[in-house]
């Protein structure tokens, strides 16, 4: 079972839920401030989300341009949001069969953390190993999705384009492109 990373500020046992939206929920409570007097404090919790980093046997890993209504197209990698009562690893599986038709032999958790300190939202990252196509994708009548599959080299330098959404890796990729070591080291890690 995967834990769940803490954040850096947790919702209090006294606060109270404020509002309830389809994506977010705002809670509320007072805090104790250094000087003794209070303040009110809000957080907001969405669901968990995860992202899958998913290589071919040749050593490719695949992209997606993901629209939305509303949204200008991103570049990414396959994910979604964590389903009430869902585990991660089931998501991640989930959301790469949904939004590609691919299915991973291997899925290794890479790193699972909060990015953010005024939002209760876990970000799990994982790779697919050695992915390959079962079916065609079935996506979200709100998705429209297109797929493509990049070496390495061509994800390093897409990292730079205005478009891309793949900020989770984005620190990975900028090592590996200038490190040799640290290259490496995620070649292994994302091919196995």
């Amino acid at each position: 079972m995967i834990q769940r990373p803490g954040g850096h500020q947790k919702i209090p046992d006294n606060a109270k839920k404020v509002f309830t939206g389809v994506m977010f929920d705002v809670y509320q409570w007072e805090q104790e401030l250094f000087d003794g007097t209070t303040a009110t404090f809000e957080k907001l919790r969405r669901p968990d989300t995860v992202s899958i980093v998913a290589t071919t046997a040749e050593k490719k890993i695949l992209l997606i341009t993901d629209e939305q209504p509303g949204r200008d197209a991103v570049l990414t990698i396959p994910g979604g949001r964590v389903d009430e009562g869902e585990d991660p690893e089931t998501a991640a599986r989930r959301e790469l069969l949904e939004e590609t038709g691919y299915e991973a032999k291997e899925l290794v958790l890479w790193k699972g953390y909060q990015p953010v300190s005024k939002l209760d939202w876990a970000y799990y990252v994982f790779i697919g190993r050695g992915v390959e196509k079962v079916t065609e994708p079935h996506l979200d009548a709100g998705e429209r999705i297109t797929m493509r599959e990049v070496t390495l080299d061509e994800v390093i330098e897409l990292m730079r384009h205005p478009d891309f959404q793949g900020k989770e890796i984005s620190v990975d990729l900028l090592e590996a492109k200038y490190d040799p070591e640290k290259r490496k080291a995620l070649e292994a890690l994302l091919f196995g």
